[in-house]
């Protein structure tokens, strides 16, 4: 059994390696294909993380359907059990931090909303009257649509051509439905600790991609960083902004955006920074498949060593 152990550990180890090579991945691509990219990556990793437990946890049931005695089993690995009680315990731990999440998650945008309820305005934008100097976009809730939701205290900070790329950016973020990406890393990190770092790589990649919206929005990318970084100086230091569900200009490394937009547009890497990029990811597909794969066919060989063990000591 040293071979599926050996797989199991790689399983579970590998996420630590793999999230660091999607965030430097995300760093060479434009804000749109490496938002998408992290968010494979974490998927890819917390299905592999989850099915690594669910393999472990099934080893004395797919014995069972050998019909290997349960002492059998433990001849042959005497770790089997303990093995598969932790696997289901951590299982039952990510399933109660996953409800928790969604749970915060829900309550967080209902209260949104319900402040939201307050303000006043036209379309889709709602002016909440408050000192607070602060922005967001709000997803849709129960039928209703996305709004973005600006306070009366930023609207005096800003100037006008400012407003617009501030509401501008906030409503890249609503059809972008960034939120979605967000809130699927957000859970993943709950699956394996290693992808909590895409979840703050994912912040700052979504707000570079609601940045070039506005930009592109205003035709001009000074003008956005302007905006951007007077926004964020005069934004609440208590701003709701900045995580799922709610998504704010004034949130992340404020001063690598302004940086980014005082620069030409993104584009997509060509030459050897493209295909080094392609290396990395499919690399790193090809490893969590394997892994997984292999973890698979490992048991199933276990328990036919096993059973086979049994059939020879009859």
């Amino acid at each position: 059994m040293t071979g599926v152990l050996v797989l199991v550990v790689l399983a579970l180890a590998f996420p630590w390696g793999a999230a660091l090579v999607a965030r430097r991945l995300a760093l060479v691509l434009p804000p749109r294909e490496a938002c998408w990219s992290l968010t494979g990556a974490a998927v890819l990793l917390a299905g592999g993380t989850i099915a690594a437990l669910v393999g472990l946890f099934h080893v004395p049931f797919l014995a069972s359907l050998e019909r290997v005695p349960l002492p059998r089993v433990l001849e042959v690995w005497p770790a089997a059990v303990p093995c598969a009680c932790a696997a289901g315990a951590v299982m039952i731990v990510q399933l109660v931090l996953l409800l928790r999440r969604w749970a915060r998650h829900r309550s967080l945008l209902k209260r949104a909303w319900r402040t939201a309820g307050a303000g006043t305005g036209d379309g889709d934008l709602l002016v909440i009257p408050a000192a607070d100097v602060d922005a967001f976009a709000l997803p849709g809730y129960r039928g209703r649509p996305g709004r973005v939701v600006v306070t009366s205290g930023m609207v005096r900070a800003l100037k006008a051509g400012e407003r617009e790329v501030l509401l501008a950016h906030e409503r890249a973020h609503l059809a972008g439905r960034h939120h979605l990406l967000s809130m699927v890393v957000d859970l993943a990190t709950v699956v394996h600790p290693a992808l909590r770092g895409l979840r703050a790589s994912l912040a700052f990649h979504l707000e570079r991609w609601a940045d070039e919206g506005a930009a592109a929005v205003v035709g001009d990318r000074r003008l956005a960083a302007a905006a951007i970084a007077r926004a964020a100086l005069a934004g609440s230091s208590r701003s709701r902004g900045g995580a799922y569900p709610l998504l704010s200009a004034v949130s992340g490394p404020v001063p690598r955006r302004v940086e980014a937009l005082l620069l030409p547009a993104p584009t997509a890497p060509r030459g050897r920074a493209r295909r080094a990029g392609a290396v990395a990811l499919a690399g790193t597909v090809v490893v969590a498949a394997v892994a997984a794969l292999g973890l698979a066919y490992g048991l199933h060989e276990y328990v036919e060593y096993a059973a086979g063990r049994l059939i020879g000591a009859r």
